[in-house]
């Protein structure tokens, strides 16, 4: 087994115990990155090796020196590439940015750079993260480790292909309707959207205002549990960041209470492969086994989950993807000669398919007589569908279900079918319509590629979901369901 390959947290106990140092570490990531990159393509951006290797040497003299080490001990880290950092390029994996360089870092990169985190590079992502493959990246798409023919998932594929493939111990992405944990359970590593508003969003370039959430990824529950501990807090900068304390997840994690678990009937139902239902039936079982109570849950509103997080994806994507005209920043067409073709062709050349689709879809729902129609009505689902959650919280601790319907698709299989595509949300949109935390936590396989099973807790309640995922990730190890991603080197 590799330094990369292990978790963070038995990093930090080799590197307490003077077994190993960041150098190694570093080097033994980079040394990934040559190995796996060239096929896998996790990244859009890789910073230079030998001012990765100073950084590392850096930390390494504050801890022979005595100096405290922040929590993340000199750990490669890897960041999607919608999140701003000063003077790097951050693209959105659109060409209408492809020479963007922002004048400040996102709070979160603040953040993990106090923590003595060493930020490798920038991850793919799918343009603007509108995507559930990679494939929508404008500058190449990322190959799935387990399976190179088949998608990481998306739109946070970059950064979970990266975790998967030990190019990276700890990565970020975005979550917007999935694409946190839905990479994740392709890639078979652990990723949580936290709670909306627990992270702040400043520095995060936005899709979709009210549903955007940045979390981390991360080859087991410890691993995400302090990542979210590093990165979460209030933030002036960010109008929706939620002032109230962050619990210390790490000291809470432990707490093996016996728990009450809701299980939603409609999401085992048409549509989902045979063989991910029974891999998630069996990790639910063995819970049950454990000791904990299952119950039945209903969402009435599940057939309606998707097209109402699309309406108001596509809405909000509308207004906020307006800024860039040639105008402001970004990419500007050349040879226009008027203000109204450098707007359109600028748009036109810089923007991709998929994009453009959701700007169009946007526009038409907000606008004079389909308002109404469909944005109005879009909201009141959203609505019934919070207060359907808030009932079922009053029976039980935390929800499970499958991730994803299918295990990991082929590459190019759904790049010309939208609908098939948007479907691979069906499971994940429901935490981020009602904001609430959910995670990701890889519970089996269907032959060489991973599947996952899916969390939801209440509101601002990560240390119950991260205790459930705890206790689940614990019985399925033990029981030989699951091999953890960094047991399994390729």
């Amino acid at each position: 087994m590799t330094l990369a390959s292990k978790t963070a947290w038995q990093l930090k106990q080799l590197l307490d115990s003077k077994q190993t140092t960041c150098v190694e570490i570093m080097q033994s990531v980079l040394s990934e990155i040559e190995r796996r990159e060239k096929d896998i393509q996790a990244y859009l951006l890789i910073r230079k090796s030998e001012d990765l290797i100073l950084e590392a040497e850096t930390i390494d003299k504050k801890r022979n020196a005595g100096i405290a080490v922040g929590p993340l001990s000199g750990f490669p880290v890897a960041i999607k590439d919608n999140i701003c950092i000063k003077n790097v390029l951050t693209t959105c994996g659109s060409r209408i940015l492809e020479n963007h360089r922002p004048i400040y870092d996102a709070t979160i990169v603040e953040k993990i750079l106090q923590a003595d985190g060493i930020i490798i590079g920038k991850t793919n992502l799918d343009e603007f993260a509108m995507g559930s493959s990679t494939e929508n990246s404008a500058f190449h798409p990322t190959h799935n480790p387990h399976q190179l023919e088949t998608v990481p998932g998306g739109s946070s594929g970059g950064s979970a292909a990266a975790v998967a493939a030990n190019e990276c111990i700890l990565a970020i992405g975005s979550d917007t309707g999935g694409s946190i944990r839905q990479p994740a359970a392709f890639c078979g590593v652990v990723g949580i959207k936290p709670t909306y508003g627990r992270v702040s969003r400043y520095g995060l370039i936005a899709y979709a205002s009210s549903l955007d959430q940045m979390g981390p990824l991360g080859k087991d529950v410890r691993d995400t549990a302090l990542m979210t501990q590093i990165i979460s807090g209030y933030d002036p900068k960010d109008s929706t960041s939620i002032d109230t304390e962050v619990p210390n997840y790490l000291s809470t994690i432990s707490d093996h209470h016996q728990l009450t678990i809701g299980v939603p009937e409609e999401y085992f139902g048409d549509g989902l492969d045979d063989s991910v239902k029974a891999q998630v039936k069996s990790a639910i079982q063995k819970m049950k086994d454990r000791g904990h109570t299952i119950v039945s849950v209903n969402f009435p509103y599940t057939e309606y989950a998707i097209p109402a997080y699309y309406i108001i994806a596509s809405a909000e994507a509308s207004s906020n993807l307006a800024r860039y005209d040639g105008c402001r920043f970004g990419f500007r067409a050349p040879d226009v000669k008027d203000v109204h073709s450098l707007f359109t062709q600028t748009r036109h050349q810089g923007f991709g398919r998929e994009v453009k689709r959701r700007i169009m879809l946007g526009t038409y729902v907000l606008s004079s007589g389909y308002y109404d129609a469909f944005y109005s009505k879009a909201a009141k689902i959203r609505n019934l569908i919070a207060q359907d959650l808030s009932t079922i919280f009053e029976r039980c601790d935390v929800i499970m279900h499958p991730s994803t319907p299918t295990p990991a698709f082929q590459l190019k299989e759904n790049i010309n079918d939208p609908l098939a595509m948007y479907m691979q949300d069906i499971f994940t949109v429901t935490a981020n319509l009602t904001g609430l935390p959910a995670m990701n936590i890889p519970c089996g396989w269907v032959g060489n590629l991973p599947v996952g099973i899916h969390l939801i807790a209440n509101k601002l309640n990560e240390s119950t979901l991260f205790q459930a995922a705890l206790q689940l990730e614990q019985t399925l190890h033990e029981t030989g369901q699951w091999t953890l991603p960094h047991m399994n080197e390729s």
